[in-house]
C-alpha cells in the first residue's frame, strides 16, 4: 500500500528582540478554537506506530463482505474522519462509495483502528481531517504458465519469469468455479461446518487458502497461507478439497494450470 499521508517539517519557533530590550521573548501564534478542524497543517496527524503499521492493520483486519465477494465487487472506499487532539478519531464518513457492504466494512476498520499522534499547527495541538482509502480487490486471479513450458511445469504467478526461468503469462480466461463465483460461495456457505472450539472462543475471520486449478479443473496443492486456528484452518482445507471442479484457465485456447489464493470466510 502506498503512503496515505505526507509529513512536513515542524515550523521553528521565532524569537524576536525588540531594539533595546534586555531579554528575548517567544512570539505566540494565535490558538485555534476547539471547534476548528484543519485540512492542512504543519505536522499532520500520523497513526501511532507509523503509516506502515496502520497499513498492516488494515490489510490484516479487513474482512471482504460475503455479498461483495459473491457479486464480484471491487474498488476503493475513501473514508474521512477527524483525528482529535487526544489522538482518538471521530466523525467517520465515506466520501467515495463502492457498495453498502464494502462501505460498512471500511467504516468498521477506521472506527476500530489504533490511536493517532495528533496534528500540530502554529505551536499547538489541533484537530485534523484525514482521508484513508481502503481497497477491496478480489483475490481470485494469478497468472499461469504458457503452454510451451510443458505439461508438468509448475503453476506460477504474474510476472515475467519464475525462478526456473519459465515464461509467465496472464491467462486469457482465468479459472473460475463451475457455475460461477456466486454459486461457489453459496456452496461454501451451505457446506461450512463451524468448528465448536472456534465458536466457543468466538473466533471469526478469513482463512486465506492457496491451491492450484489443474488443466482438468481439479484442485491440488491445497494449503492455508493465512491461518485463524481453533479448527478453522482444517475446515477451510476440507471445504476446498470437497468443492466441485473448476473451469480451468485458458491461454491461446488451451487449458493451463493456475494458482489461486481465495478467502474462506467464517462469521458467527
Amino acid at each position: 500500500m502506498t503512503r496515505l499521508f505526507s509529513v512536513t517539517a515542524l515550523a521553528a519557533l521565532l524569537l524576536a528582540s525588540a531594539p533595546g530590550a534586555q531579554a528575548q521573548q517567544k512570539l505566540k501564534y494565535p490558538k485555534a478554537t476547539p471547534v476548528d478542524i484543519y485540512d492542512a497543517v504543519e505536522k499532520p496527524a500520523e497513526p501511532i506506530g507509523g503509516v506502515q503499521a496502520y497499513a498492516d492493520y488494515l490489510g490484516d483486519k479487513l474482512t471482504y463482505p460475503t455479498a461483495a465477494l459473491q457479486a464480484g465487487i471491487e474498488g476503493t472506499v475513501e473514508t474521512t474522519f477527524v483525528v482529535e487532539k487526544t489522538g482518538y478519531t471521530s466523525n467517520w464518513t465515506v466520501t467515495k462509495s463502492v457498495s453498502p457492504e464494502c462501505d460498512a466494512e471500511a467504516l468498521r476498520l477506521v472506527k476500530a483502528g489504533p490511536r493517532w499522534k495528533p496534528a500540530q499547527h502554529k505551536g499547538g495541538v489541533v484537530r485534523q481531517r484525514v482521508t484513508v482509502p481502503i481497497t477491496f480487490k478480489m483475490p481470485l486471479g494469478a497468472g499461469g504458465p504458457a503452454p510451451a513450458t510443458g505439461t508438468d511445469a509448475p503453476p506460477v504467478t504474474n510476472g515475467t519469469t519464475n525462478a526456473a526461468g519459465l515464461q509467465v503469462v496472464t491467462p486469457e480466461t482465468p479459472a473460475q468455479p463451475v457455475g460461477g463465483t456466486e454459486a461457489f460461495f453459496e456452496w461454501v456457505q451451505k457446506n461450512q461446518k463451524y468448528p465448536a472450539l472456534a465458536r466457543q472462543r468466538k473466533i471469526q475471520g478469513k482463512v486465506m487458502m492457496e491451491f492450484t486449478i489443474e488443466k482438468d479443473g481439479s484442485l491440488a496443492n491445497i494449503k492455508p497461507v493465512k491461518r485463524l486456528g481453533s479448527g478453522l484452518d482444517e475446515e477451510a482445507i476440507r471445504l476446498i478439497k470437497a468443492s466441485p471442479k473448476w473451469e480451468p484457465a485458458r491461454y491461446q485456447g488451451q487449458p493451463v494450470r493456475q494458482k489461486m489464493v481465495l478467502p474462506i470466510l467464517f462469521q458467527l
